[in-house]
């Protein structure tokens, strides 16, 4: 067999990173509604933290799964914990991500959902999984995220906080969206479009891809600016440099344009809204199975090679 040479190496090590995380005495917990194997996981889970001392903190459908009346707003289960779990699938994950944000709080994700692209460990695993993590010891990818300001006549009136994308589209049947894009004093484009999604590359395996956008290795400083359905053809997907921020105006009528944040949240756009997109300063901690690569994930979740 021949040896790894150097670049395929430094793939692989960019990949993840090992960290302490021992010392874990509160956990949030975050569960996907409706999700049938929380019902048998959630109450397990709670025993398992219980017997060895930890705390639990969980949002209001994990408290359903666990029969007790009431839990927190997602917003407010991070605080003070050690570590986060989520029970559920990706749309789980980018709402627990949002509500971590810049706490540095490891993200334990296990998949109850569909394709669990971002939530690649598996219920057989996961128990193993949180007793490494509690051991001081995991493996960890860092995920960009995104910041995101919307400005009304000069003034933010919001704003947010993206692990996948946010998507700036139409919001009447049969209308395109009017867009400009610059950066700094640079104009980029104008789009006529069905509308525009500004991506991370955790999002590029989101929307964007299928959108027509490329795949991005998670740890790429970068954004996709992928326009959906362009009325001109030529209007293909750019990759810009993360720390660029770009800003997007819309020229539409009112009531025509939605800001839409990881496919959960937003606000309608005026006439003449900015919607400014940059790079956060923090990253998203997201625990991953040892030995499992980037490349694993897209094989099995996009089943590359299979005929």
């Amino acid at each position: 067999m021949a040896a790894a040479s150097p670049h395929t190496a430094r793939t692989e090590r960019i990949q993840t990173e090992l960290i302490l995380t021992s010392n874990v005495r509160r956990v949030g917990i975050f569960s996907k509604p409706n999700a049938a194997r929380a019902v048998k996981l959630v109450p397990e889970l709670l025993r398992w933290l219980a017997e060895r001392g930890i705390e639990a903190r969980f949002d209001t459908e994990t408290a359903r799964y666990a029969g007790m009346l009431m839990g927190l707003d997602r917003q407010h289960v991070p605080e003070g914990c050690d570590l986060a779990i989520v029970l559920g699938g990706d749309g789980t994950l980018l709402s627990a991500a949002r509500a971590v944000g810049n706490r540095s709080i490891p993200l334990l994700a296990v998949n109850l959902g569909g394709l669990g692209f971002l939530t690649s460990i598996t219920t057989d695993d996961f128990f193993a999984e949180l007793e490494r993590a509690l051991s001081g010891v995991a493996d960890i990818t860092r995920r960009k995220m995104l910041g995101v300001s919307l400005i009304r006549e000069g003034i933010q009136v919001a704003e947010y906080q993206a692990l996948n994308d946010v998507v700036i589209a139409k919001s009447s049947i049969a209308r395109i969206v009017d867009l400009e894009m610059w950066t700094g004093d640079t104009f980029i484009c104008a789009y006529k479009a069905d509308g525009l999604i500004i991506s991370t590359p955790t999002g590029s395996t989101a929307y964007s891809l299928s959108a027509g956008g490329p795949i991005m290795f998670p740890t790429v400083d970068a954004l996709c600016l992928t326009p959906i359905c362009p009325h001109t053809l030529t209007n293909r997907p750019v990759i810009v440099p993360s720390d660029m921020g770009v800003r997007v105006i819309n020229k539409a009528a009112e009531e025509e344009a939605y800001l839409t944040v990881d496919g959960q949240i937003g606000s309608p756009l005026e006439a003449g809204d900015t919607v400014e997109c940059f790079t956060a300063n923090f990253d998203v901690l997201l625990i991953t199975p040892p030995h499992m690569t980037f490349f694993d994930v897209l094989r099995q979740k996009l089943k590359w090679g299979e005929r």
